[in-house]
C-alpha cells in the first residue's frame, strides 16, 4: 500500500504556533504523529513524504525515521535541509529526490513538494500531490485557478497522518 504526506515538521516548535496545530509541544505533536502514522502504515507499505520532513538534529530526524513504519521516500521540501546535508539521514529513506512519478492503479501520480499549474499528464488523467502550502488559508500561499486532479498532502489538512491515494482523491476538494 502506498502513502503521502507533506510537511510534517517533526520537531519544529513554531510550526505549532504557525498553522494554529493541537499540541502544547513539540514533544506531544512528534509522539502523536507518530502513532497515528504507525497506526495506519504496516512494516511492509511504502510512505511517500513529499517535503518538509523534520526541523531537527541528525540524529533526531534519524531517530524518529527509524520509529515510522513503512519504507519512507523523500520528495525534497524548502526546509530539508538536515536531510540534504547528511548521508546518514539520507541512507534512513529508500531515496530522496526532487520530484517523482508515482503510479496508482497504472494511473500518474505527480509527486513534487511545490503546487504547481501544469504537469505531466495533467490533461490526460493523471493526479498531482503536493505540500509546501499547509492548511488553506487566505493570504497565506494562496493558490489562484482550480487545480483539477491537485491534492494537498500536508499534515495540517490530512489529520497528521499519511493517507492512501484513494482516502486523498476522495475526501479533499479538487483545489485547496
Amino acid at each position: 500500500m502506498n502513502y503521502y504526506i507533506s510537511d510534517t515538521h517533526y520537531h519544529h516548535r513554531k510550526i505549532i504556533q504557525y498553522e494554529n496545530r493541537p499540541f502544547s509541544s513539540i514533544e506531544e505533536m512528534n509522539e502523536a504523529m507518530i502513532q497515528k502514522h504507525n497506526t495506519k502504515v504496516s512494516k511492509g507499505d511504502n510512505v511517500y513524504i513529499l517535503g518538509d520532513f523534520a526541523f531537527s538534529t541528525p540524529e533526531q530526524a534519524i531517530n524518529i525515521l527509524r520509529r515510522l513504519n513503512g519504507q519512507k521516500f523523500l520528495i525534497y521540501g524548502n526546509h530539508d535541509k538536515v536531510v540534504r546535508q547528511n548521508k546518514a539521514v539520507q541512507a534512513e529513506f529508500a531515496w530522496c529526490r526532487d520530484y517523482y512519478v508515482a503510479y496508482e492503479d497504472n494511473v500518474p501520480v505527480i509527486l513534487f513538494h511545490y503546487p504547481i499549474n501544469v504537469w505531466d499528464r495533467k490533461h490526460h488523467g493523471s493526479y498531482h500531490f503536493y505540500g509546501h502550502v499547509h492548511s488553506p488559508k487566505v493570504g497565506h500561499h494562496v493558490i489562484t485557478g482550480e487545480l483539477v486532479n491537485a491534492f494537498n498532502v500536508g499534515a495540517d489538512v490530512q489529520d497528521f497522518e499519511p493517507k492512501t491515494f484513494k482516502e486523498i482523491i476522495n475526501v479533499q476538494p479538487t483545489s485547496n
